[in-house]
């Protein structure tokens, strides 16, 4: 009797034949990437609003893999309007930061790509679609008008070099106003007296190991607000650190933010970090968005399943439970998306239409909008 392979099993010839498809299609968007004297037009766009500082209109971002192709982001559109601070939430998996590296298009290449979709960024006089622009523009865009505070501060600092040779290298890079060592170490002294360092002299001689995950932090926020981005990407910036430290960074984003008149795209775990600093709120899963809206519509009325179990799942200070709440079951496999509702496998609020293709967005109001056939009958309505 032949032995049943394992589910998922790829034999060798089998993950040859989609090791050559996949380097077929990523040579071809590494060509258009690393083309020379592309003209302007080409990625010059429109703002749909002009108040937003960014627009993720359908993007798919997908990794091409010797298993498949993982469909990390699947058709996601939002906005990020200027001056305020939207949140990402799911669990790990769900393509947070990938979203946000797609914006910055610092996927792990060649493997990671944007397929499809338009990430537009307004630069004030006018607006580039990020995911048509050479990498020679993106360099320049990168730093100067959208920036990313790191998940994880001690390996986003280089253990080898002083704290300021690292701010001052950002500033040397983006700056383009051909400033002088002694101007840059003044503005470098600046940063990291503005995130609230108060010995600024002395850190800016040490080495990123002389200093505590709290200090770290704040230096890898100074580089991130080296040239007053407009948009800032904040990678779930408070995981590494104690309560009273993170509401200290919390704190510092928030003042910086409305010192500069940026936007942030904060990307987290933690529904209180997210109560606290969003004005609207984003919640994906499974690379897609399952609901968004403001952070008054999320919290007091969240509607999809996902969202109202990620609300049980949390403790509430005066409440006594004996055990929180969990989502039961697990995520579909990636390379391998069922054609329903990806959330059907794990959701205790199935209706009758769950069996049908993935739901729509369907709006509950002007600002909040949900993706559930439970809502189903007020899409048809309108």
């Amino acid at each position: 009797m032949a032995k049943k392979k394992p589910e998922g099993y790829l034999s060798a010839k089998e993950s040859r034949r989609i090791s050559r498809e996949n380097r077929k299609i990523t040579n071809a968007y590494e060509k258009q990437r690393k083309r020379k004297n592309v003209p302007e037009s080409e990625y010059l766009t429109t703002m749909r609003d002009p108040a937003n500082s960014v627009e993720f209109d359908n993007l798919h971002t997908y990794f091409f893999t010797d298993a498949g192709t993982v469909k990390a982001v699947d058709g996601v559109s939002f906005d990020v309007p200027i001056g305020k601070t939207v949140g990402v939430v799911g669990e790990s998996g769900c393509g947070k930061s990938v979203t946000s590296l797609s914006l910055m298009q610092l996927l792990q290449r060649p493997q990671g790509q944007v397929v499809e979709g338009q990430i537009r960024l307004n630069l004030g006089n006018k607006a580039y679609d990020v995911t048509k622009a050479p990498n020679e523009v993106l360099q320049k865009l990168r730093g100067n008008y959208v920036s990313m505070i790191f998940q994880e501060p001690m390996t986003a600092l280089n253990p080898v070099f002083r704290i300021g040779e690292q701010i001052n290298e950002v500033i040397e890079l983006h700056d383009g106003e051909g400033n002088n060592e002694a101007d840059i170490k003044a503005r470098t002294i600046e940063l990291l007296k503005m995130v609230g360092i108060a010995n600024a002299e002395g850190v800016y001689q040490m080495f990123p190991h002389e200093l505590s995950g709290g200090m770290r932090q704040r230096v890898v926020i100074a580089m991130a607000l080296a040239c007053n981005p407009k948009v800032i990407i904040a990678d779930e910036p408070t995981t590494a650190l104690d309560v009273t430290i993170q509401a200290q960074i919390l704190d510092l984003l928030r003042q910086l933010k409305d010192r500069i008149n940026s936007s942030i795209m904060f990307i987290t775990h933690d529904l209180g970090v997210i109560a606290e600093m969003a004005d609207y709120v984003v919640v994906m899963y499974a690379g897609r968005i399952v609901e968004k809206g403001t952070a008054e519509d999320i919290f007091y009325h969240p509607a999809h399943p996902y969202t109202i179990g990620l609300m049980a799942s949390k403790p509430v200070v005066g409440k006594k439970i004996d055990k929180l709440y969990s989502i039961p079951g697990k995520v579909p496999n990636p390379i391998n998306m069922p054609d329903y509702c990806y959330f059907k496998d794990r959701c205790e609020m199935c209706v009758e239409r769950c069996d049908g293709a993935y739901p729509e967005m369907v709006s509950l109001s002007e600002t909040h909008q949900v993706s559930c056939y439970r809502y189903s009958d007020r899409k048809e309505r309108e």
